[in-house]
């Protein structure tokens, strides 16, 4: 699979050394300096660390290309990161725009970490997928990787964070790390995870189509 751009041009180099450093910050800062680790889990209770670390690694991959570490390109690790962070996105502005409390059990984020962890960083991530790595020339290859990380999260929080932990606090149970998920029934949560699952299939199939067009038109 050939990349849309050469991945050693300089400005490729620069651009992914970026993208790694402040991945890189991100990660020390919310895991190492301001990680909460009296709950069961610590911060990887939460899919946006899981969307962050997964943005991390790829970002390393990828900075390996330009700086002629690797020829080996990643497209289904990108492809399902870029996802993964996408569906991060959407849930997260989607229930807090709603009500802050449905995701937040804790202080707020400051502003600039809050939209760097859920805008400029899967937005950076995007960038470099469509426009640089093309990753979505054959989307059902990276389907194996995207659903096992989905069901690897579910499983997580259902059979360790929740069972773990006692806060937060619900209506029907405790533990799980979203506040709006303790209000859910077990059956209303496997459904609410079925449809998530199902969006992030249609999110790979949207990305798969958004590149489609990009590369027509290039």
């Amino acid at each position: 699979m050939r990349p849309a751009l050469d991945p050693h041009a300089r400005w490729v180099l620069i651009y992914r050394w970026a993208v790694f450093l402040l991945a890189a910050a991100a990660v020390i800062r919310q895991v190492v300096i301001t990680g909460d680790y009296g709950h069961a889990g610590g911060p990887f209770r939460f899919l946006t660390i899981w969307a962050l670390f997964l943005a991390f690694f790829t970002a390393s991959r990828l900075l390996a290309l330009p700086a002629r570490r690797s020829d080996w390109q990643w497209p289904n690790l990108v492809a399902a990161t870029a996802v993964v962070n996408a569906m991060m996105v959407y849930l997260y502005w989607s229930l807090k725009l709603k009500d802050p409390a449905l995701v937040q059990s804790g202080p707020p984020l400051p502003a600039d970490v809050d939209y760097y962890l859920h805008v400029i960083g899967p937005l950076l991530m995007w960038i470099d997928a469509f426009v640089i790595q093309d990753a979505f020339r054959r989307p059902w290859r990276s389907l194996p990787l995207l659903l096992g990380i989905v069901a690897a999260y579910i499983l997580w929080i259902e059979g360790f964070v929740g069972p773990f932990n006692i806060s937060p606090f619900g209506s029907v149970t405790s533990g799980l790390p979203y506040p709006f998920l303790n209000d859910l029934s077990l059956g209303g949560r496997l459904a609410f995870y079925g449809q998530t699952t199902v969006g992030a299939l249609i999110v790979l199939a949207g990305m798969a189509g958004l590149a489609f067009v990009l590369r027509r038109r290039t």
